[in-house]
């Protein structure tokens, strides 16, 4: 839908009702998004089964974990930059989102602004409306009595040739 689609609709108000449906106004803003009635799953990352029971390992093994170590820091730290870029764009979205609310309460008051500024002139018009019909009603009677002495004044001359 263009732009000027969107600002042409238009929606009566006739009568107080309303459209705001609280379910759509507290709907979350995507899938999967994080609020009290989808608290995420709770995971969490293990990249190494929890030892339970002391034990030896192997020269191999302390090797491997060692080099995994260093991978899982390195993942770490890429993680982290990742999770801290993820941060900013989430607070530049929720940012725009709140200043977009902010507009669309301002459209919305000058919205009712101007409603109740026709509303006002509506209901002086309606009050104009029985002096407009005195005048009008006043006009017919002047014309006919102007009528009503041209064709006398017509009807003399006639009579004096």
């Amino acid at each position: 839908m263009g732009i000027l689609s969107k600002v042409t609709k238009v929606v009566s108000n006739i009568g107080g009702g309303h459209a705001i449906d609280r379910n759509k106004v507290l709907a979350p803003t995507g899938l999967g998004v994080v609020n009290p009635s989808t608290p995420g799953n709770w995971s969490s990352i293990r990249s190494v089964p929890v030892l339970h029971e002391p034990g030896y390992v192997t020269k191999d093994e302390a090797d491997m974990l060692r080099e995994l170590a260093k991978d899982k820091t390195q993942g770490a730290r890429q993680s982290v930059k990742a999770m801290q870029s993820l941060e900013k764009i989430e607070q530049a979205d929720a940012t725009v989102h709140k200043a977009h609310k902010k507009y669309l309460g301002v459209v919305a008051d000058g919205e009712l602004t101007k409603v109740r500024s026709n509303a006002r002139l509506a209901r002086k018009l309606h009050g104009q409306r029985p002096a407009y019909t005195h005048m009008s009603e006043s006009l017919q009677r002047a014309e006919a009595v102007a009528e009503q002495r041209i064709q006398q004044l017509q009807q003399r001359i006639r009579e004096s040739y």
